[in-house]
């Protein structure tokens, strides 16, 4: 296909490749671009030597992903698909990278190694398929879809949100708790986007189908929100509460 071919993937463009066929699905990517500039302003109230380059870096990715979703769901085609994939991909990488070094203080060697097998099983799980009787990698002549609406691919980096937030958690970090509530609310985002088309025909307003994609924008907006906010606390510990609570729930599980 070539980058200017139409892309028909979501229920409220169905197979309409005008500009405006997902009013809803382009608005919502504001809720990105809200996300980072929020980010932002937060962040520039914090003291000088508590910000950092990274900090930057991922706000601006936040802010990148808003306008490469808008332009994809205005255009709809290969060539915007990957101004909406990519700075998506680059911001899971950098966070997850990030995370190892600033929260859980992994060597930059095993950083490097770590990030690079996430790549691997976020591009592994993408090429998984659903076929009658099972999901994988089925050969030539076997009819098979994407599974879960295509949303397959970003469950590695709900895996690593939950490990990695787990883990921060563990230690008494304060980012530990800002990146388990966007794992949880990731969670539920993943699940919206694999209802979209499932749901097609029951969500309809104004005799226009409208979806659950733009849950996930919004949800997806928070997740990511939640994510910047974590960066910002890289070295505080967690409030005392917050402590308590995980030194109860270890002498619990030790009981």
């Amino acid at each position: 296909m070539a980058l200017s071919d139409h892309v028909f993937n979501y229920c409220e463009r169905g197979q309409d490749p005008g500009i405006w066929a997902e009013p809803l699905n382009a608005l919502t990517n504001g809720g990105f671009l809200l996300a980072a500039v929020v980010a932002l302003g937060l962040l520039l109230r914090r003291p000088a030597a508590a910000r950092s380059a990274d900090h930057y870096l991922l706000i601006g990715l936040v802010f990148i992903i808003g306008l490469g979703s808008l332009a994809f769901h205005l255009f709809a085609t290969k060539g915007t698909g990957l101004a909406d994939t990519i700075p998506i991909g680059l911001f899971m990488l950098i966070y997850l990278a990030f995370a190892l070094n600033r929260f859980l203080q992994v060597p930059p060697g095993w950083t490097t190694l770590l990030v690079i097998a996430f790549a691997a099983a976020g591009a592994g799980a993408m090429q998984l398929r659903c076929f009658a009787g099972g999901i994988g990698f089925p050969g030539e002549g076997v009819d098979s879809g994407t599974c879960l609406n295509g949303s397959v691919g970003y469950l590695p980096a709900l895996l690593a949100m939950l490990i990695v937030g787990g883990l921060v958690w563990a230690r008494g970090l304060a980012a530990g708790r800002f990146i388990l509530w966007a794992a949880l609310v990731f969670a539920v985002s993943v699940t919206f986007r694999s209802l979209d088309m499932v749901l097609c025909d029951t969500l309809v307003f104004d005799g226009h189908r409208v979806g659950t994609h733009v849950v996930w924008h919004l949800l997806n907006a928070v997740t990511l929100f939640l994510l910047l906010l974590a960066s910002f606390r890289a070295g505080e510990a967690a409030p005392l509460s917050d402590r308590l609570d995980r030194r109860d729930a270890e002498g619990k599980t030790l009981l």
